[in-house]
């Protein structure tokens, strides 16, 4: 045993010292007298002191091995860690003393609880790890401002364990902060609008204004910074009173060194923010700054883009006596691109009306230049030889003269006399026009298909009527086609929608773009371009008869 460094001790057979031990009053400081009897106890940590005392008095009371840990203080008044095992020596049946050896394990269990802070720290830090890039994908993946703010607030929520969220943007024209969302988020300021002046002091004001991240862990904290800040100690802690806020964490959202803005993470409870949780926050703070810079450059470019696709469009359609038109355009692109979807109408010289919807396959500059040159081309070729086979004839010249082999481009043209609703329509490989009754009923025109413009073929055209009280609707691939459903069977869904539409709807040849539309999307992703252009010939109403 001396060997092993342990301490050797003996008791009585009831478990009372009653033999020195010198090694135990060398470690613990105890004198001979202090030591005797349970004196031994006293220099137990006060913590686990009973517990060991009941321990031995049961290993006392049934004769078994005392097998146990504790802490011991020191000579130096520091505790070390003691493992002790006891056994009770027996002959003729009784028990004579108990010897017993304590052995010094402190490096061991230092040891062990180092690797237990190491694995801690190791798992928290995987943890961070994989709520930062879980959070840097679900970033990557929004498209507007107000998809990554959701993704702020579900990361907070999640990954933060916050119970209040905020995100503000920066306008340098006002000076100011303006919430993006609040969620009722009071500020210490006093101010709850959803602006908030850079010169006020708060939690998102200061983290722009220092370009640093601030963190308080408690009222007090929080109160001291915002003084220092500049704010109203009587504002600030009538905030504080009535507040249920206790901890607070306020992140500047920089971009190549330019402040986007603020975030602002705020906690009912006191809540310690370690240097780890510093570095996560920082970055998770340099991913959401990303993220808002690319969504508001998205939405940006995005309404260009739309507003460049709208201005190749008419800005409005003829308003001719005994016809009417309505159209709906719905853009599919989730992202900054153009489509070649397009639609016009106009009057002939002699009074007809020309109506086409036409679809240039892509995305892109490309696909809007394209359906550019295509549109005015069809307008000049209408102005001067209307038949619908002579324009297709004129448009596959010029697809050939100005546009690439690979380009797709697809139409449905027709020329339709007002009143009478006679007329003619020639197709270039694009869906049939439907025909819609004053009762409901649909009808798919038959017409031959046709091959996309620039593929060689003889053009023909065919007599088009849309009966007084009907309307014939032109739409684009768009609204029948999609990954989920072929053309055939949107095309069969799109006359079962018909037959579901109420009169009021079937009457008025806006609400019924808006029905089609509307129905024929539901329940599917949109990944392209709707057009739509419907063409309503009024009922022919007879004056009333003179009395005789």
């Amino acid at each position: 045993m001396d060997a092993q460094s342990q301490i050797l001790w003996v008791t009585s057979p009831t478990g009372t010292v009653v033999e020195d031990a010198p090694q135990w009053r060398t470690i613990t400081g105890q004198g001979l007298e202090a030591y005797f009897s349970n004196g031994w106890l006293e220099a137990v940590h006060p913590e686990e002191r009973q517990q060991t005392e009941e321990a031995w008095k049961e290993a006392l009371r049934g004769r078994t091995m005392f097998e146990w840990n504790y802490r011991v203080r020191t000579r130096a008044s520091g505790y070390r860690h003691f493992e002790v095992r006891a056994v009770p020596i027996i002959r003729h049946g009784r028990v004579v003393e108990w010897v017993g050896a304590n052995t010094d394990v402190t490096p061991q269990f230092e040891a062990e609880e180092m690797r237990g802070r190491l694995t801690n720290q190791l798992g928290a830090a995987a943890l961070r790890t994989a709520r930062l890039q879980g959070a840097t994908a679900q970033l990557a993946e929004a498209l507007t401002v107000e998809q990554v703010v959701q993704v702020i607030m579900d990361v907070g929520r999640t990954a933060l364990a916050a119970d209040r969220s905020a995100v503000a943007l920066l306008d340098t024209d006002r000076a100011a902060l303006r919430l993006i969302n609040g969620d009722d988020v009071p500020e210490a300021s006093g101010m709850s609008s959803e602006e908030i002046p850079l010169s006020s002091a708060s939690v998102m004001t200061m983290a722009v204004n220092s370009r640093r991240p601030v963190f308080a862990e408690s009222p007090d904290r929080l109160k001291s910074q915002l003084l220092e800040a500049g704010g109203d100690e009587q504002v600030l802690t009538n905030y504080l009173t009535h507040s249920d806020e206790r901890a607070w964490v306020g992140l500047p959202l920089l971009a190549a060194g330019r402040a986007l803005g603020a975030l602002r993470f705020s906690f009912t409870r006191p809540q310690k923010i370690s240097q780890e949780d510093g570095v996560f926050l920082e970055a998770l703070a340099g991913q959401c700054a990303l993220a808002v810079e690319r969504a508001t450059l998205f939405e940006r470019e995005h309404r260009t883009a739309e507003t460049l696709q709208r201005s190749l469009l008419p800005d409005r359609l003829p308003v001719v006596k005994g016809l009417v038109l309505a159209q709906r355009f719905r853009s599919g692109s989730r992202h900054v691109q153009v489509g070649g979807d397009w639609y016009d109408a106009f009057v002939l010289q002699d009074g007809r009306v020309a109506a086409v919807v036409g679809d240039v396959m892509g995305k892109g500059v490309k696909a809007a230049a394209s359906m550019g040159r295509i549109r005015n081309a069809m307008r000049a070729l209408a102005l001067t030889n209307p038949p619908p086979a002579a324009v297709l004839t004129g448009l596959d010249r010029v697809f050939e003269a100005t546009e690439e082999e690979e380009q797709v481009t697809t139409l449905a043209y027709t020329v339709v006399e007002p009143v009478t609703g006679e007329g003619t329509l020639a197709l270039a490989g694009h869906p049939p026009p439907i025909l819609v009754s004053p009762q409901g009923t649909a009808v798919l025109c038959d017409a031959e298909p046709g091959t996309p413009l620039g593929w060689p073929t003889s053009r023909r055209q065919f007599r088009f009527v849309v009966p007084p009280g009907h309307t014939a609707v032109l739409y684009s691939d768009g609204l029948v086609e999609n990954r989920k459903r072929d053309l055939n069977a949107g095309l069969a869904e799109l006359c079962s929608v018909v037959t579901e539409a109420p009169p009021e709807v079937v009457s008025s040849p806006h609400m019924l773009l808006d029905f089609l539309v509307d129905r024929m999307l539901s329940g599917y992703e949109q990944d392209d371009d709707v057009t739509a252009l419907a063409i309503h010939i009024p009922s022919l109403t007879l004056p009333p008869e003179k009395p005789n």
